[in-house]
């Protein structure tokens, strides 16, 4: 009989600081790799993240590079609120919008280390192997509940919790996954080593 792949942290880590929005009032580019190493949980379930990608107002792969609509008319509102969109119609995606209002800037959340709420996110991902539960947006999304009913709320009220980094992570970079424009922009931040990647730098 097939064992179970076992958990590979035993408990959950400790949780830093509570981060407040104004964490995200500053570059797009200094935000995203400080969140590398940061929990993030909805309703209590959540993890690490441990990879993100950078989109900047004035990168064409940004949604927000020809100007509102309906759909990122949050990106270009104050920062420290969540952009949720659904990708290929499919899955959903969650970004944390930075810089100051109107920037239209934001960091797409695209893995997490599962530390918090494991029972919840195996019964919504409906398989058991830590490591494929959040490796991806879609995924991740998936697996922690977020939908389009989360596009627009704070990042630091409920049911969306963030907390700092509890230690100095070493971070790697790359290219960005998935586009078509841009696509030479080393926007892509992850943590060394981690098994829980959406791919290997």
């Amino acid at each position: 009989m097939a064992q179970k792949p076992r958990s590979i942290r035993a408990t959950a880590p400790r949780l830093g600081k509570a981060l407040k929005r104004s964490f995200f009032d500053r570059s797009v580019h200094e935000v995203a790799p400080d969140l590398i190493g940061a929990t993030m949980l909805v309703n209590g379930v959540g993890g690490i993240i441990v990879e993100v990608e950078a989109y900047h107002h004035t990168d064409p792969a940004a949604h927000s590079y020809r100007g509102p609509t309906p759909r990122n008319q949050v990106m270009f509102g104050p920062p420290g609120f969540a952009y949720v969109y659904r990708s290929y119609g499919i899955h959903w995606c969650v970004n944390f919008v930075c810089e100051a209002e109107g920037s239209a800037s934001a960091v797409l959340i695209r893995a997490i280390e599962p530390t918090h709420g494991l029972a919840a996110m195996r019964r919504r991902r409906g398989l058991e192997d830590e490591r494929a539960l959040c490796s991806g947006p879609g995924k991740l999304c998936e697996a922690l509940g977020i939908t389009i009913a989360h596009s627009e709320l704070p990042l630091d009220r409920a049911p969306i919790a963030l907390h700092a980094r509890t230690e100095a992570p070493e971070i790697i970079t790359g290219v960005r996954i998935g586009i078509t424009k841009a696509v030479e922009l080393p926007w892509r931040y992850g943590l060394k080593g981690s098994k829980f990647l959406s791919k290997r730098f």
